[in-house]
């Protein structure tokens, strides 16, 4: 018998400290937020790019009729806070009364301040905390407090909590609600690992919880509670993790699981690939344009990308050194010079088809398909902001609306992606998020013959230690 879970005080009510994973454009929305609430949880609907609905209740397709970037970054944000503002209250409507709704938003995501302030200023009384990361949040202490609600930062180690402590949350320590530590590199989605960390050497997460708690300790925040998040599957695995003073008080947060539940919006299609994943499938990679890692399901679309950054070799504007070789480069066929063994490889590409170079800020080329290039330049160019810096397109949010750098082809338009992905299905050709302990679904009895249950099925068998 697994050991008793006791309730929580969490963004001023008492609940089961299980706590829905934010994941956004449009897989953590009202319906499956307001589900988990409903069940005595923490609820948690994503604000970044959500859907709204027409007059008939059907999702609107977000398309950009903006000639230029900042008039389709103008749209885009105007899209998230309508559609922050509609999850919150389909996520109310379901909760009936019960749990506490959380918001997730992404701090490098597009005008990250402006849609919580759009949100939270037409959903009072309804959203109940703010879960942030991706960045170093330091604004989100002060916008919480001006709404009244409770903030969650996400972090990835002590010295990040340190650091926003010190510099903003310490004027704000009423509302800080609790500090969510996630694995970077067990959870799903964008990972916080630094340049200090070998992505390839993951740490326990015990030591680090640890480290933090003392810290968090120092600054007198003994019984504000910690959210171990990534690579959490089944409680009875995390019992010694249960009521352990050396931690202090653990909520426990889902992020995978919730996919494959009734309530979740994602397609059929992609909840059965889940169901039939294998240990390895879902790896930790580099190729995203916030410059972050990022763990998501092994398919076509992260297999191209793999080959095409594998495609590389480095070149020299003018002959230098072993750089000898001449190599044209665009229309004009402008050359650049590689390295004799470099040359040879990349004719060797060529005759496979990748006759396309393309070159990147780091003075290298990639070859690819004429197809592919043509995919990408319309890409870039089609950008629409949906991140504070993009290293894909070299947008930035600052008034020069550039990074300063050239944009880098190795890497893609996350928002067409996750778009395509969320409503259209195709779970090979489009990046699919998840944690590492995906694999699971397969061996577990709970999804035999593949069963999908509700939230509410879903939180049943998590309080079972299973």
């Amino acid at each position: 018998m697994m050991k008793a879970l006791n309730s929580l005080m969490m963004s001023g009510a008492e609940v089961l400290p299980i706590v829905e994973g934010g994941k956004g454009v449009s897989v953590s929305n009202g319906l499956s937020a307001g589900a988990f609430a409903a069940a005595g949880c923490v609820g948690t609907f994503s604000a970044v790019n959500a859907d709204f609905f027409d007059e008939n209740g059907d999702v609107v397709r977000q398309v950009y009729h903006g000639k230029t970037r900042r008039e389709r970054y103008e749209e885009l944000v105007s899209f998230a806070i309508k559609g922050g503002i509609a999850q919150a209250r389909k996520a109310y409507e379901q909760s009936n009364g019960n749990g506490r709704l959380h918001m997730n938003v992404l701090w490098e995501a597009a005008a990250a301040t402006r849609v919580l302030h759009g949100v939270l200023e037409s959903a009072k009384g309804i959203v109940h905390g703010i879960t942030c990361g991706a960045g170093m949040p330091y604004k989100v202490a002060e916008i919480a407090a001006q709404y009244g609600v409770y903030y969650y930062p996400i972090i990835s180690s002590a010295r990040a909590f340190r650091a926003l402590w010190k510099r903003a949350y310490y004027r704000y320590r009423d509302f800080l609600g609790g500090v969510v530590y996630e694995d970077p590199w067990l959870a799903g989605g964008h990972n916080g690992l630094s340049n200090s960390e070998d992505p390839d050497r993951p740490e326990s997460p015990y030591p680090r919880i640890c480290q933090l708690r003392k810290e968090m300790r120092g600054f007198g925040l003994d019984d504000v509670p910690i959210f171990m998040a990534g690579g959490v599957w089944c409680l009875r695995e995390w019992e010694d993790w249960i009521d352990n003073p050396e931690l202090g008080p653990i909520a426990f947060q889902f992020g995978t699981r919730p996919v494959v539940t009734q309530e979740s919006p994602v397609s059929t299609e992609w909840k059965k690939r889940l169901l039939t994943l294998k240990e390895g499938d879902v790896f930790l990679n580099r190729f995203s344009p916030t410059g972050f890692y990022s763990s998501a399901v092994r398919n076509a679309f992260l297999n191209e990308l793999s080959e095409r950054n594998d495609r590389q070799v480095a070149y020299t504007r003018k002959p230098l050194g072993e750089h000898t070789e001449a190599w044209p480069v665009g229309a004009r066929g402008r050359p650049v010079y590689l390295t004799p063994a470099d040359k040879a490889r990349a004719e060797a590409w060529v005759a496979e088809g990748f006759c396309e170079s393309l070159k990147t800020p780091d003075s290298t080329l990639i070859l690819v398909t004429p197809q592919k290039s043509v995919e990408i330049r319309v890409d870039q160019q089609s950008c629409m902001g949906c991140l504070s810096a993009c290293r894909f397109s070299n947008w930035s949010e600052n008034d020069s609306g550039t990074t300063g750098k050239p944009a880098d082809p190795r890497s893609f338009c996350i928002q067409k992606t996750l778009q395509s992905i969320a409503h259209d299905g195709d779970v090979d050709g489009n990046l699919m998020f998840a944690g590492h302990n995906a694999y699971r679904f397969a061996s577990d009895p709970f999804y035999k013959n593949g069963f999908i249950p509700t939230v509410g099925q879903l939180v049943d068998r998590i309080l079972t230690g299973h």
